[in-house]
């Protein structure tokens, strides 16, 4: 990361006797996958950007264990939430912000019953309460007039039903939101739910990715936005797949907002 990202950790944080506003959970994929480690550093910038006092908990984080639950592992899902869920109330977290959909759902929902209660919320909902509270500003910029349409993450959506945040952020950088014929409640996967973003898929005619990217293409839009990083992964490789590439940019929600203007 570059100089400018302030990026404390909760021990840091301990050691000078501070506790943070909230602690900012990266996940696998936007600590170790290149394409979402810039979603991270785009929403670093933006916390940094708002004065939010903030923390990752570093090396203590582990996987929520989303990807074993979804395969069928209890066992190994359990393991590395109470692993999470010790080292969460040692550090006495309050409120969790997340880029990964998987991550918030699994926090939210599945952590209580094992003795993690925290208030979680996804990177589209923080943005939007910074927002509201006038601590962070949005301009067009680049992306005023574009057209863009938004992929509804499966564990966002229909399954937290978060639909408005993510649409008003984009609406707040004057660009044009066009929606697929599939959206908000009727929103479909973008193939990679369920640990399936880490096996190949089974035999059909059709790869959902690619038939989810057909619907996107099908609204013409210059951007299509994402709140997650496997849909971006997904909807990324969909754009390949029509050679689409050149024209259709694959952007994360805390990336068009923090590149819109140079913060």
């Amino acid at each position: 990361m570059d100089e400018t990202l302030k990026v404390p950790t909760m021990a840091e944080m301990m050691a000078q006797g501070k506790q943070p506003e909230v602690l900012f959970w990266i996940g696998c994929a936007g600590s170790f996958d290149d394409r979402a480690k810039k979603i991270t550093k785009a929403f670093v910038k933006l916390l940094n950007k708002a004065g939010v006092e903030f923390a990752v908990l570093g090396t203590e984080e582990s996987c929520t264990g989303d990807p074993a639950k979804r395969a069928g592992n209890e066992f190994l899902f359990q393991m590395q939430a109470v692993t999470n869920i010790e080292v969460l109330n040692a550090y006495e977290v309050k409120k969790i912000v997340t880029a990964c959909p998987h991550c918030f759902n699994t926090i939210k929902n599945e952590y209580p019953s094992l003795g993690g209660n925290y208030e979680v919320m996804h990177h589209t909902q923080f943005l939007k309460s910074l927002l509201d509270e006038g601590r962070l500003t949005i301009e067009g910029g680049q992306f005023k007039g574009k057209r863009v349409t938004f992929h509804d993450p499966c564990y966002l959506g229909r399954a937290n039903n978060v639909f408005e945040a993510p649409r008003d952020l984009i609406k707040k950088l004057d660009a044009e939101l066009v929606e697929m014929k599939n959206c908000r409640k009727k929103g479909l996967c973008c193939g990679a739910g369920g640990a399936q973003m880490f096996k190949e898929p089974e035999k059909g005619n059709k790869d959902v990715n690619v038939e989810r990217t057909e619907q996107a293409l099908e609204t013409s839009p210059d951007i299509i936005a994402t709140g997650c990083p496997f849909c971006n992964t997904m909807i990324t490789d969909g754009v390949k797949s029509k050679e689409k590439e050149n024209k259709v940019a694959v952007i994360d929600i805390a990336e068009l907002i923090a590149n819109a203007k140079d913060l």
